[in-house]
């Protein structure tokens, strides 16, 4: 598969991955579907025309010369292991692959993307971090990927992805409770929302402190503005938050 020229609208991370990492995140533009879904929806499981969804997941194989493998994301913790054979839908909700222009992929369109790599570019992950993700541990499962036999894993970067912006993201006190749980300094990524027992969460910020506390330091993409915010960016993102009926975008990155 030869690669193609990335759409200018698209999201190409500005980190410093080592050679042979490549990665890129989709918007809105690019695609063929139409109405709530317009333009370039991933997704193949909220309502759009099945022709559509596969059209634009073919223009975003061919512009980037590999295959994104999309998974099946179920809010949860599990991390597939990819390998030129995984198919798509496989149920997991980050991956990890050694295998050259094979993408590690996932959809969001209001949760957190966080790409990974390590210093050498031995091994890449994606891992779609919603808050009950985030808050279970998703990250931790997609670092260990990286480990080694003795359970340690060399110096890793990460890019974080568009999502809801900290002054969008209005939670009940359950969701505060599950990051404090685990995390009592956690807290300090909320803040008092319009109503009693309503907070406004700082994802990026949450993932952010969930990445160093795993010992990964190098953390580029998203600082809570609102450039990033999906709900604030409606001519760029998708946003289940402010549209209900929408399309997926998703951020990919792949060894080349």
């Amino acid at each position: 598969m030869i690669a193609g020229d990335l759409d200018p609208r698209w999201i190409v991370p500005d980190w410093p991955a080592p050679a042979g990492v490549r990665a890129v995140c989709t918007t809105r533009a690019g695609g063929v579907s139409q109405g709530p879904y317009a333009s370039l929806n991933l997704g193949d499981h909220v309502g759009d025309t099945p022709a559509a969804v596969a059209a634009n997941r073919e223009r975003v194989a061919r512009a980037i010369g590999a295959r994104p493998v999309f998974l099946s994301q179920v809010h949860g913790t599990g991390v597939s292991v990819l390998d030129d054979g995984t198919p798509d839908g496989t149920k997991a909700d980050a991956a990890c692959t050694t295998h050259e222009r094979v993408a590690c992929t996932v959809m969001v369109a209001d949760c957190l993307p966080v790409l990974l790599t390590d210093a050498q570019g031995r091994r890449v992950a994606a891992a779609h971090a919603g808050w009950r993700g985030l808050a279970a541990g998703v990250l931790a499962r997609a670092v260990q990927g990286f480990d080694d036999d003795r359970g340690r894993h060399g110096q890793l970067m990460a890019w974080l992805g568009p999502c809801i912006g900290p002054r969008a993201f209005e939670v009940g006190s359950e969701v505060k409770a599950a990051f404090e749980a685990v995390d009592g300094g956690a807290a300090a990524h909320f803040r008092p929302g319009a109503a009693p027992g309503k907070w406004l969460a700082d994802l990026p910020a949450l993932a952010r402190r969930r990445l160093e506390s795993l010992g990964v330091r190098e953390v580029w993409g998203n600082d809570g503005s609102d450039a990033w915010c999906t709900v604030a960016q409606a001519s760029r993102f998708f946003s289940y938050r402010r549209d209900g009926v929408c399309g997926r975008f998703a951020a990919l990155v792949w060894r080349s």
